[in-house]
């Protein structure tokens, strides 16, 4: 298959205009294929030659202008349309598609709890050539008009309002009926959006326009116990964007359906956004959980103007999507919702992801030269931490940089000038300088074209009269920060106090001010956490932090110590035990749950599992342990659930010995609570999987138990997990040898695969993972190689053999770009664990 270059795009959008797509998809021709009509009506300017995309089972026809076009002339995905005179035209393609089991293109899936099919659509980047043909580059806006056949007891959603139209006699005597979608507006092709199946929904009205929440019939109950929360977030936040923007939501309705086995978190369909449908909880979740849900129905909405409206030219400007929706989720959500303290679960939650990415050989500036994204294929690479977490930082620096009424006043002359059409990185950079006398442009220079982290460092001076504050920036950003100040509280030395805020600007000029009175105890640069860049302590503020850490009054602060304990352990800087260290200090404390969550994770999934060495490992779980008894014994009380499910979650994880959670699973209960719910119960099967304290019995009675798809996962999960060399190779064959799991249960099989006590057992692979995820990508495509990547690589293997085996497979071995990407990745991870180590 052909992948779209960017000049190709540039040339193909000087010569044509699209106007509008009329398609009809038949989704009860079979379980293998559905049936696909597209109609496209385009002016071409001048004389000349064209191509079209489509990615059929089969091609059936291909009409121009009334001519028949010879199907078996299709080469890949491209159609040749040659010979077009200037003027209007139109296309007539009829085709059989697949759908995917791979959450690409028409993603069937039926439910194992109740037999029901349910078909959605990911046409992002280049997969709407799986669903019908198009002219699919995001500059060439149409207007779409869809009709689809469906059973007669589905339901059919799309980018505008759905009514079912009836069909003719033929289709009302095999059980099916007709939908007609109302036309979009301008829109690209990757954002035309189609879900079909017998959704259950909550309708309701707001401003206007009616709002729906959909998912499939087994998860009702759930749903039905938060529609009420998941409305109410999306009323506050549509009403905050209406006071932000000027430009009124530009569409018909606004409709949120849960699908399964969805790759992503979310996607931004004009009217239809999807989503994982994990998010429907059927399991108890903590409220940092939620908070998370709410932020993606805040980012996605953002979406609706950022992407939708607005749309990139090319795909070098995805920063243009990404960062400004997750900024404006998460500020958004801080203004109009009770989730007040979305910034804390920014810095420890997310922000790390865009640090990691940052620091690695793949990284990239957050708007990339256009020459950087030469195809569709290399733009895929992008969405990662930099586009999303790095890109959002960087937005907030701006805010504090520019202000936030100039801000807002350059998106909205952004909005006026670009709405329903598209715009890049120049075209946003001139907006905002209209709105500003600062020098935007130079800013964006040094913010958006450059990679890297800066890492600032205080350089303390003076006694007791008087004090010196210098930084030391190893990086060439400007910075706008905040610094703080604390002292010990007089009445309680293990609290602290703050003084106030030192506001500066980075870099400093002169020499730097004397400061009255004796030096504070802890010195904090970045306080409040405007900026993105790493930051040490000094020596004293150190000593002060890992003191009294948990008395800190302000969490965001408190999350910038932590992320900086973070980077001083990736860094060696910083001895993973001594993070531990400080978590059994101050996580018993500590109030916030996001920063708890964070801490946790990043304790047992990097420290435990990767930096600590094997003969580490025991110790570092027994202080996860330990820290997770007494979390639990501080949430007895029944106050904190959120906490307390979380403390559960980690202690199942770093159990060492199965009795503890035998007896959990025997009485059904954690003693003082919760109650195993399905997540807990499968959690605490994974674990003795792990351990070999279960088989294949006991997993085979929990499905009986939980046949839901999510029972599925889990059993899949446990399964590859087990200590048994014919358990490890059935896993192994079904990963690899075969192309028959969905994308999902890959990834539950592949989670449960690899597991450190299991090292010697599975040493075997080590050397067969690379070549077999290299012919799996090829077969399956950027999905399953991108899990491929992620969660079947070998991570618990630390050490020089499997870095060699990884460096020369990727240095000699061709791969699609989606895995050598994942793979480079891995392996700087790989080299940065070894290092820790041996610092």
């Amino acid at each position: 298959m052909s992948v779209l270059t960017r000049d190709e795009a540039q040339l193909r959008a000087q010569f044509l205009d699209v106007h509008r797509y009329t398609i009809a998809l038949d989704l009860t021709t079979g379980e293998d294929t559905f049936d696909s009509r597209t109609v496209i009506r385009f002016t071409a300017r001048a004389a000349g030659d064209t191509f079209v995309e489509v990615k059929p089972a089969a091609l059936r026809s291909v009409t121009l202008d009334g001519r028949t076009l010879d199907p078996a002339a299709l080469d890949g995905n491209r159609i040749a349309l040659t010979g077009l005179d200037a003027g209007e035209h139109e296309l007539r393609i009829e085709a059989d598609m697949r759908y995917s089991r791979t959450g690409e293109g028409m993603h069937r899936f039926t439910d194992p709890t109740d037999g029901e099919t349910y078909l959605y659509t990911q046409l992002f980047m280049e997969d709407v050539q799986r669903v019908f043909a198009a002219f699919d580059q995001p500059d060439l806006k149409a207007v779409f008009e869809l009709t689809v056949t469906a059973p007669e007891a589905w339901t059919v959603l799309g980018n505008g309002i759905a009514e079912p139209t009836g069909g003719t006699s033929e289709q009302e005597r095999s059980g099916a009926r007709t939908w007609t979608i109302a036309p979009t507006p301008l829109i690209s092709t990757y954002l035309v959006a189609v879900a079909a199946g017998p959704w259950h929904s909550v309708c309701t009205e707001h401003a206007g326009l009616p709002f729906g929440l959909h998912c499939r019939r087994s998860l009702a109950p759930h749903l039905d116990a938060d529609a009420t929360e998941i409305l109410d977030i999306t009323r506050a936040c549509y009403d905050r964007y209406h006071e932000k923007f000027k430009e009124p939501y530009p569409f018909d309705s606004y409709d949120q359906a849960f699908v399964p086995e969805f790759n992503a978190g979310a996607m931004e369909n004009p009217g239809l956004v999807t989503f994982r449908d994990e998010f429907i909880y059927r399991s108890a979740v903590t409220d940092t959980e939620r908070q998370t849900r709410a932020m993606v129905v805040a980012h996605e909405m953002a979406h609706m103007w950022f992407g939708d409206l607005v749309t990139l030219t090319w795909w070098d400007d995805i920063w243009l999507n990404e960062s400004f929706a997750e900024y404006m989720g998460y500020q958004t959500l801080t203004e109009a919702t009770r989730f007040t303290d979305t910034w804390v679960d920014f810095a420890i939650g997310r922000k790390p992801w865009g640090y990691e990415a940052d620091q690695r050989p793949s990284t990239h500036p957050v708007a990339p030269d256009p020459a950087a994204v030469p195809d569709t294929a290399s733009a895929l690479l992008n969405f990662d931490g930099i586009s999303y977490a790095k890109g959002a930082s960087a937005l907030r620096q701006l805010v504090a940089w520019l202000g936030e009424k100039d801000f807002l006043a350059g998106i909205n002359i952004h909005f006026a000038r670009h709405k329903f059409a598209n715009a890049t990185l120049a075209d946003f950079i001139d907006s905002l300088a209209q709105a500003t006398d600062r020098d935007v442009h130079a800013w964006a220079a040094q913010w958006l074209r450059t990679t890297g982290v800066d890492t600032l460092t205080p350089v303390m001076g003076g006694g007791d009269t008087g004090w010196t504050l210098d930084v030391v920036r190893d990086g060439s950003r400007p910075h706008r920060i905040a610094v703080g100040t604390y002292d010990a509280d007089t009445t309680d030395p293990d609290r602290l106090v703050a003084r106030g805020p030192i506001e500066l600007d980075l870099p400093l000029t002169g020499e730097p001010p004397v400061r009255p009175g004796r030096r504070p105890a802890l010195v904090l640069l970045n306080d409040g956490d405007l900026s993105y860049a790493k930051v040490r302590l000094d020596a004293a503020s150190w000593k002060t932090a890992l003191r009294s850490l948990s008395g800190l009054p302000d969490p965001l602060t408190r999350a910038v110590i932590w992320n900086a304990a973070r980077d001083m352990v990736r860094d060696g800087e910083l001895a993973p035990a001594a993070y531990l260290d400080a978590a059994r200090a101050h996580l018993p404390y500590e109030t916030d749950l996001a920063l708890v969550q964070g801490v946790l994770a990043f304790a047992a999934g990097q420290i435990t599992d990767r930096y600590l060495a094997p003969a580490d490992r025991p110790a570092g779980l027994a202080a996860l342990t330990e820290i997770c008894r007494d979390l639990m014994r501080r949430t007895e009380d029944g106050n904190h659930p959120g906490l307390r499910l979380t403390a559960v979650r980690h202690r199942i994880d770093a159990a060492a010995q199965p009795d503890t959670l035998q007896d959990w699973l025997g009485s059904g209960s954690v003693p003082g609570g919760p109650e195993l719910d399905p997540e807990l119960r499968w959690r605490i099967l994974t674990r003795l999987a792990v351990l070999g304290a279960i088989d294949n019995t006991t997993i085979d009675a929990e499905l009986d138990r939980d046949p839901s798809a999510t029972g599925q996962e889990g059993a899949a999960h446990c399964r590859a997990a087990l200590p048994d060399p014919a358990a490890k190779a059935d896993a192994w064959a079904r990963l690899f040898g075969s192309d028959d799991l969905s994308n999902y249960l890959f990834t539950a099989t592949a989670k449960g695969f690899w597991q450190p006590e299991q090292a010697e057992l599975v040493e075997e692979y080590i050397a067969r993972f690379y070549p077999d995820a290299t012919a799996l990508a090829d077969r399956r495509g950027p999905a399953i190689a991108e899990a491929a990547g992620r969660y079947a690589f070998p991570v618990h293997a630390v050490d020089e053999e499997s870095l060699r085996l990884g460096l020369h497979h990727l240095a000699t071995a061709p791969m699609i770009p989606a895995l050598h990407r994942r793979l480079t990745d891995q392996l700087d991870d790989l080299r940065r664990a070894l290092k820790v180590r041996q610092a």
